[in-house]
C-alpha cells in the first residue's frame, strides 16, 4: 500500500482538512491557492466539476488529491503521452502510486499496472482518449472501484475551442458507464461558448463550474509587426530576440515543420542550444528531444504547436511566436508556458498580414461545419485585432474570456509605451474604394502605388479611375499600415494566388458601414524604425538570474551546489530536474540553510516523500561547502 494513501474507517468521509494535510505532507505546501480548495472540496463531496484555472494554477492537484483521499482508483484522461509521462514521473517523485497506459508501455508493464489497480495499490492511472476507446479497457475499468474520473485539457472536447480532438467527444459515454463516479473536467483556456460545449458534450450539465481569473501578472507581453513577409528577415529577428536572452530557457513557435528546422539550425549557428520539435519526427526522437529540453539549462525549443500542452518546465523565461497562433485561446495557452514558476517571463509575438491570410487559408482547408468555420474565422480576427490594437494586451485577453472588470497590466508594450492613434476612416474609405475599382486584381503594394499615383507604366484605364492618386498626401509607410490594419480587421481579404497574394474586399456589411461613416477606423501611427525606436520596457533580467546577481555570495554558492546535486539525481533517474525540486524551492533552501531534516521539511515544496528520499543528500550537499 503506498505510503501516501490515508487510512480511513468505513464511516469516514475525507474533507478539506484532510486535503490540506495531504497537500502539506506530499506536496509540501501549507494551503491551497485560488479556487483549488473549493474545487477539491466539491469533488471530495462526490460532485461533478468543470474547473477553468490559469496555466500554472495547479489544475492537476485539484484531481490528484481527491483521487488519493477517496477510495478507489483515480482515472485521468490526458491527450498527450508527454503530458502523461511528465505528471506520472512527478507523482512518483512525491511518493504517489501513479502509472500510465499508452503505446510506449510494454505488455509486462501493462500486466503489472492492472495487477496493482486490482489490488488497490494504485492511486492514479493516466490513459489517452484513444486508449480508453480501444479494446476492452472500459470493461476492465468497470471491474474496479473508481474514486473519480478527471478529463485534462478539456477544451479539446469542444469544436468551438482551439484544439478540437474528435476522440474527446466520446468521453461523454463515461457518464453512462460510471454514473456514480464524480467527474472533473479541467482546462486553462475556455471562453463561455466553449465551456457550455464542454458541459454538454461530457454530460456534465449538473456540474459546478469554477472559473478563476486569467491574470498572469508575471508575464510581460509584446507584439511586433513584421516589416515584411520575408522569412529571412523574420528568422533574423527571432535570432536577435533569443540572443538578447542568452542563457535563458525559452520556446520559439513556428507555423510549419520546415520553419522549425530552419530556425533551430539558424539559432544553433548563432551559438544557441536550440532543439527542433514537430510532428514530422518519430515518437522516440520527439521524446528524446523533449527530455533534452527539460533537462538542459538554457535550452531553447523551436516547435510547432505539437509541443507544449501540459509540459511543466517551470523556468521557461520567454515564449516567442515567429508565426502567430490562430486564436486568443491558443495564444494564451502557448504564451502561458512561460513563467510557470511565478517568476517574470516574456511573451513576444511577431505578426503580419501574410500570417492572417495563412491562418484563414488553413481554416478554409479544414473539414468543418460552416457555423463552426465562421466562429473560428472570427476568433482568428480577434487575435490579430489584439496584436495590432492599442489596448493593454493582458486586459484584452482577460476581457475576451469574460473578465469585464480586468484592468491594464502595466507591464506590456502597450502599457509601457502607449501607441498614438489617429482617425483613419477617410483614408480607409479611399483604400476600400481603390480595391473595389481595381477589381481585386493586385497585391498590397500595387494598391498603395495606385493610391499615391506611383504605378510604373500605368495604363490609361487605371488613370481614369476616380481613386487614382487620391492618397498622394499620405506617405507610403502610412498607407501600408492602413492597408495592413484593414486586412487584420477583415475589411480587406487576401487571395493566396499561388504565393502572389491579391487583395479584395472583405466582409461586405462591414465595408458598407465604413463607407457610410457608421464604423470608425483608428490606426496606430507607424512606429519609428531602427535606432530611433522607443525602447520597450525590459524585464528580461528580472527573476532568478537577477536574484542570483544580488544575493550574497554564500547563498549563491549554496544554490548552485544544490542545482548541481539536483542535476546529478535527475540524470541518474532520467527525469527532468524540476520534478525533484523546483528552483524556487532550492532558493528557499539556500537562503534558510537548514541544518537538520526537521528544518528542511518546513520549507515550502519539500513534502514528506521528498524529505525521506532526498533530505540527507540535500544536507550533505550543503555541508560540503
Amino acid at each position: 500500500m503506498p505510503a501516501t494513501r490515508p487510512q480511513f474507517s468505513s464511516t469516514d468521509t475525507p474533507d478539506l482538512n484532510d486535503a490540506r494535510a495531504l497537500l502539506a505532507r506530499v506536496w509540501g505546501h501549507a494551503d491551497f491557492r485560488g479556487l483549488q480548495g473549493r474545487v477539491v472540496e466539491q469533488i471530495l463531496s462526490g460532485g461533478d466539476v468543470l474547473a477553468v484555472l490559469p496555466t500554472g494554477g495547479g489544475k492537476s492537484v485539484c484531481y490528484q488529491i481527491p483521487a488519493i483521499l477517496r477510495p478507489g482508483l483515480g482515472l485521468v484522461v490526458s491527450p498527450l503521452i508527454a503530458l502523461m509521462t511528465d505528471q506520472v514521473e512527478a507523482l512518483k517523485q512525491q511518493g504517489v502510486a501513479a502509472a500510465r497506459l499508452d503505446s510506449g508501455v510494454s505488455l509486462d508493464e501493462r500486466s503489472a499496472i492492472w495487477a496493482a489497480a486490482r489490488s488497490g495499490d494504485l492511486d492514479l492511472l493516466y490513459v489517452s482518449p484513444e486508449g480508453l476507446a480501444a479494446g476492452a479497457m472500459m470493461d476492465r475499468l468497470a471491474e474496479l472501484p473508481l474514486s473519480l474520473i478527471a478529463i485534462d485539457e478539456a477544451h479539446c472536447v469542444s469544436q468551438w475551442g482551439h484544439d478540437f480532438r474528435p476522440d474527446y467527444r466520446n468521453l461523454g459515454l463515461l457518464a453512462e458507464r460510471f454514473p456514480d463516479v464524480p467527474r472533473i473536467a479541467v482546462t486553462a483556456t475556455a471562453d463561455a461558448r466553449t465551456r457550455d460545449d464542454i458541459l454538454r458534450s461530457l454530460r456534465l450539465e449538473e456540474a459546478t463550474v469554477f472559473v478563476d481569473s486569467f491574470a498572469r501578472p508575471n508575464l510581460q507581453l509584446s507584439a511586433e509587426r513584421k516589416e515584411s513577409a520575408s522569412r529571412a528577415k523574420t528568422d533574423a529577428r527571432v535570432i536577435e530576440l533569443v540572443r538578447e536572452r542568452r542563457g535563458k530557457s525559452g520556446v520559439v513557435y513556428c507555423g510549419s515543420r520546415d520553419g522549425c528546422d530552419r530556425v533551430a539550425q539558424a539559432l544553433r549557428d548563432a551559438g544557441t542550444n536550440a532543439i527542433a520539435y514537430h510532428a514530422g519526427m518519430d515518437t522516440k526522437e520527439r521524446d528524446r528531444r523533449l527530455e533534452r529540453f527539460l533537462a538542459e539549462e538554457g535550452a531553447v525549443m523551436v516547435a510547432t504547436i505539437a509541443f507544449g500542452m501540459g509540459v511543466d518546465k517551470a523556468d521557461v523565461r520567454f515564449v516567442i511566436h515567429a508565426d502567430p497562433p490562430g486564436s486568443l485561446e491558443a495564444y494564451w495557452q502557448e504564451i502561458g508556458r512561460g513563467g510557470r514558476d511565478g517568476e517574470p517571463a516574456e511573451g513576444i509575438t511577431l505578426y503580419g498580414p501574410s500570417d492572417i491570410a495563412w491562418s484563414l487559408r488553413r481554416l478554409d482547408s479544414r473539414p468543418m461545419a460552416d457555423e463552426v468555420k465562421q466562429v473560428q474565422v472570427r476568433k482568428t480576427r480577434q487575435l490579430f485585432a489584439m496584436l495590432d490594437g492599442a489596448v493593454c494586451r493582458a486586459q484584452a485577453v482577460r476581457r475576451y474570456f469574460g473578465e469585464h472588470d480586468a484592468q491594464p497590466c502595466g507591464v506590456c508594450d502597450i502599457c509601457g509605451d502607449p501607441p498614438q492613434l489617429y482617425d483613419a476612416t477617410v483614408p480607409a474609405q479611399k483604400a476600400l474604394a481603390a480595391v473595389q475599382r481595381l477589381g481585386g486584381r493586385f497585391g498590397r503594394n500595387r494598391v498603395v502605388d495606385h493610391l499615391t499615383a506611383r504605378t510604373k507604366d500605368v495604363q490609361p484605364w487605371e488613370q481614369q479611375l476616380s481613386t487614382w492618386g487620391i492618397g498622394r498626401e499620405i506617405s507610403l509607410n502610412s498607407w501600408r499600415e492602413i492597408v495592413d490594419h484593414l486586412l487584420f480587421e477583415g475589411l480587406l481579404a487576401e487571395d493566396p494566388n499561388d504565393g502572389k497574394p491579391l487583395v479584395g474586399l472583405g466582409d461586405s456589411e462591414a465595408v458598407r458601414a465604413v463607407y457610410r461613416g457608421e464604423r470608425q477606423i483608428e490606426v496606430r501611427r507607424a512606429p519609428l524604425r531602427a535606432d530611433t525606436a522607443p525602447r520597450r520596457r525590459d524585464r528580461s533580467g528580472e527573476g532568478r538570474n537577477a536574484a542570483l546577481e544580488t544575493m550574497d555570495a554564500d547563498v549563491r554558492a549554496r544554490f548552485e551546489a544544490l542545482r548541481a546535486w539536483r542535476r546529478d539525481r535527475a540524470s541518474e533517474q532520467h527525469v527532468p530536474p524540476y520534478v525533484i525540486f523546483q528552483d524556487r524551492t532550492l532558493l528557499e533552501i539556500a537562503h534558510a540553510e537548514p541544518g537538520d531534516l526537521n528544518s528542511l521539511g518546513a520549507i515550502s515544496g519539500v513534502g514528506q516523500s521528498k524529505l525521506d528520499r532526498y533530505g540527507k543528500g540535500v544536507l550533505e550537499a550543503l555541508a560540503a561547502l
